[in-house]
């Protein structure tokens, strides 16, 4: 799960979070023409949701919440985000905005408890890292968050060239580095001029580059949430790298095999849903394995055993989140509204909520729960 959403989570299902919540689930747009639909969404549920609030809570004022509507559709720039999606959550006293990288069902809800299952989704397969662009010669560092990517500023002084890395050690001869990356001997964007060194001494150069790296990467490197480092780089450079990697950080466990030198963000873009791929079919991998447990897949048989502690784990379909009042709307069910009271449960007992699509979900069930005892 991504930090920010754990926190959020934590925040909204500790025993200080005290309802009624409204939450919206509104799908976000940059585009003059769309934020007024956006808005005139949010407006229209905000009147449904009071109508809806006003029966359920007759002996609460809805003014609070009023408040904080107005307050957001005055606020421009809060329309403008970028981010897909948004989950507006908010109690008489607090508001909460998270924004999402996901598309959302727009909808509202008014209960006694925030809806969760959306920001749980978000955090399915959203996995925070760094994604280094390293060359024989050179290095970039992205940081990937909410599946946005963002190049980071190095301090002055970081190993982002060999020559700032290693100065007057080189040991290559007389190497003149030519940012055209054209001419005789030129690799990765990089050229070399009257090379008379011998490949070995290239090689050391290779080496202790990457080391000095590496040093940064553990020494001087401001990495306080110990975020994973992906490679992007072509094989034998990861190879080589993974040899005098000594940092915590670093990991093998995925990578792209390309050459960065003369990616643009867009190749890096592409190589991080690479990366979130490889490590999304190794988590859904490890969810197959759950069926060797005692489970339950019968939605009464999971209420129950929620409300009672028992759930480890519970996998929730996206096919299960659709709007629905039963034979009787005057009762305001909604399956959404026993999935989202269970999750609750299930989170306040220590266990885990998944929100997946159906073919993502331990043998393919739309509904299931991994039990304790």
């Amino acid at each position: 799960m991504a930090n920010i959403s754990k926190k959020l989570l934590a925040e909204l299902t500790s025993e200080e979070a005290n309802g009624p919540f409204i939450t919206f689930m509104l799908n976000t747009h940059v585009a003059h023409q769309e934020v007024e639909k956006d808005q005139l969404l949010f407006k229209n549920f905000a009147k449904e949701a009071k109508q809806r609030f006003e029966k359920r809570y007759t002996d609460q004022s809805f003014a609070p919440f009023q408040e904080k509507i107005e307050r957001l559709l005055a606020d421009q720039s809060f329309w403008r985000s970028g981010s897909k999606s948004v989950a507006i959550i908010m109690t008489a006293e607090d508001l909460y905005v998270h924004r999402l990288s996901i598309e959302v069902d727009n909808q509202y809800y008014v209960s006694d408890l925030p809806y969760l299952l959306a920001i749980i989704k978000n955090t399915q397969f959203n996995y925070p890292y760094y994604l280094m662009a390293l060359n024989r010669d050179s290095m970039k560092l992205y940081s990937v968050k909410n599946k946005a990517v963002k190049e980071v500023e190095l301090p002055k002084g970081a190993p982002v060239d060999v020559v700032t890395a290693l100065g007057d050690e080189l040991t290559g001869g007389n190497l003149n580095y030519s940012a055209q990356g054209s001419g005789q001997g030129s690799k990765e964007g990089v050229a070399y001029h009257g090379v008379n060194a011998k490949d070995e001494e290239v090689e050391i150069d290779w080496v202790n580059y990457y080391q000095a790296v590496d040093s940064f990467l553990q020494n001087e490197f401001d990495n306080p949430e110990n975020l994973p480092v992906y490679l992007y780089a072509l094989p034998e450079n990861q190879t080589q790298f993974k040899k005098v990697a000594k940092n915590k950080f670093y990991s093998d466990k995925a990578a792209v095999s390309a050459s960065p030198a003369q990616a643009a963000l867009s190749d890096i873009e592409k190589g991080a849903e690479k990366i979130n791929a490889e490590l999304a079919a190794e988590e859904i991998d490890s969810y197959q394995t759950m069926m060797n447990k005692k489970f339950s897949d019968q939605l009464v048989d999971i209420v129950q055993a929620a409300k009672e502690g028992r759930i480890s784990h519970l996998f929730i379909a996206t096919s299960n989140l659709t709007p629905g009042f039963g034979d009787d709307p005057d009762t305001e069910y909604d399956r959404r509204q026993v999935l989202n009271e269970t999750v609750d449960h299930v989170i306040k007992n220590g266990g885990q909520v998944f929100v997946l699509d159906q073919k993502d979900a331990p043998d393919e069930k739309s509904l299931l729960a991994i039990l304790r005892f």
